[in-house]
């Protein structure tokens, strides 16, 4: 198997040579053996053929997903022993700096911080091969065939081309193709004339805050929520941005970037697809208004961009931009940074929590962070009736003191509503 890297995933693959990893941890309760854990990754490898993929270029420089015929090298496995609660943190930010081998494979590697009743796990992929969907797919699999072994998890159709995604009366348009060009040439001949003093900002020490809310209190702003005809996902849009208002004051920006599921868009990409672009929109809050004036404006500004996002549009247009690739990250790398922060909402995660021989006690949402520009991340879920959050930054964007003030500040609007 052969399939061409996409925009996206050149961009977050870069070279090779730096980490961008997604990392996925999960409390477990309960005992299963080793083996279990070998023979579900096996199982999921042979469902999925791009967990198997390493990365080759072809005689244009252009890199290619590559499974190799024949038998593939197995997803690695890390066991540690388990000596406390918090060891989950410190793994995982250990694995943002380990670096994948991609021109040897998989891109796919698990820590498994054992203990005698309580383990956690930790999934960790290149954000090359998938995005938050695809490893919450992943995550299901693997817990289903770590507790049965023999149980069907069926076999992935993969994505190998544009062709696979949009339909071919769109790929095949006249006027889409122009107009992806024409967009295309614009991004890259504005990217060009950018300039940009090759310096890159001091990232520092990352590091990462992370808390969950009462189910209590996840309860209560749900339905406060729904009763305000809002979005869990608009609301929590306003408190951050008026959290970093308030923290950071003259360093403020005004401004988020959400990521959106491209499958709400694009059906040709199923649940269990390995695929890692996403849609993209910028949030800004009225600082006129009061806060539930802000969230309702920011409700219909966030519902008519939404309306507006045509993933088969940009994807065409992206991979129109091939070209432009290598001036588009030296603006992500050195321009300097606009937004103050990426704000994630996975929503609620259907994963079955009760299992034969194990309770999945929890998610913790995931973190990630690469070498492009500005780390600031704040990843939201909800697991089990409460919501989980993941705040990761580093020191050069956002010192760690500002970092807890805004997660108190967070916490007070919540509180509020």
């Amino acid at each position: 198997m052969r399939r061409k890297l996409l925009f996206a995933e050149r961009m977050l693959h870069g070279n090779g040579e730096l980490p961008f990893n997604a990392v996925i941890p999960i409390k477990i309760k309960g005992t299963f053996p080793e083996e279990n854990l070998h023979h579900a990754l096996r199982k999921l490898q042979e469902k999925h053929l791009l967990l198997n993929a390493a990365v080759a270029d072809d005689e244009d420089g252009m890199p290619w997903f590559v499974v190799a015929e024949g038998e593939s090298a197995p997803i690695p496995v890390r066991i540690t022993e388990r000596s406390g609660a918090g060891d989950w943190k410190k793994e995982s930010m250990q694995e943002w700096s380990g670096v994948f081998n991609t021109r040897k494979g998989p891109l796919m590697r698990v820590v498994w911080i054992k203990g005698a009743e309580v383990s956690e796990m930790i999934l960790v992929l290149h954000h090359c091969l998938c995005d938050g969907g695809s490893a919450m797919a992943i995550l299901a699999e693997l817990l289903l065939l770590i507790d049965d072994g023999t149980v069907n998890i069926g076999k992935e159709d993969p994505i190998l081309s544009m062709h696979d995604i949009i339909p071919a009366e769109i790929l095949k348009s006249r006027k889409k193709i122009i107009k992806a060009k024409l967009i295309g040439g614009v991004a890259t001949f504005a990217l060009w004339l950018v300039p940009l003093k090759k310096r890159l900002i001091e990232r520092k020490k990352d590091y990462m805050l992370h808390w969950k809310l009462e189910k209590e209190l996840s309860d209560r702003l749900m339905l406060r929520c729904k009763s305000e005809k809002l979005t869990v996902n608009t609301v929590l849009c306003a408190a951050v941005l008026q959290a970093f208002q308030e923290v950071r004051k003259a360093a403020f920006h005004n401004k988020i970037s959400c990521p959106v599921d491209i499958r709400r868009f694009a059906p040709q990409i199923k649940r269990d697809n390995i695929f890692a672009f996403g849609l993209m929109f910028v949030v800004s809050a009225d600082q006129q208004l009061d806060f539930l004036g802000n969230a309702r404006k920011m409700q219909e500004d966030i519902d008519r961009k939404t309306a507006k996002l045509d993933a088969y549009e940009t994807i065409m247009m992206m991979e129109a931009s091939h070209s432009s690739l290598a001036n588009f990250t030296d603006f992500l790398k050195y321009g300097k940074s606009s937004n103050d922060c990426m704000f994630s909402n996975l929503g609620k995660i259907d994963i079955v929590h009760q299992y034969k021989t194990f309770e999945l006690e929890t998610i913790f949402s995931p973190s990630v962070i690469g070498p492009l520009g500005n780390t600031t991340t704040l990843v939201t879920s909800t697991y089990r009736g409460q919501m989980d959050f993941t705040f990761v930054a580093s020191e050069g964007f956002i010192p760690y003191e500002e970092a807890l003030e805004i997660q108190h500040k967070l916490m007070e609007i919540i509180n509020k509503l």
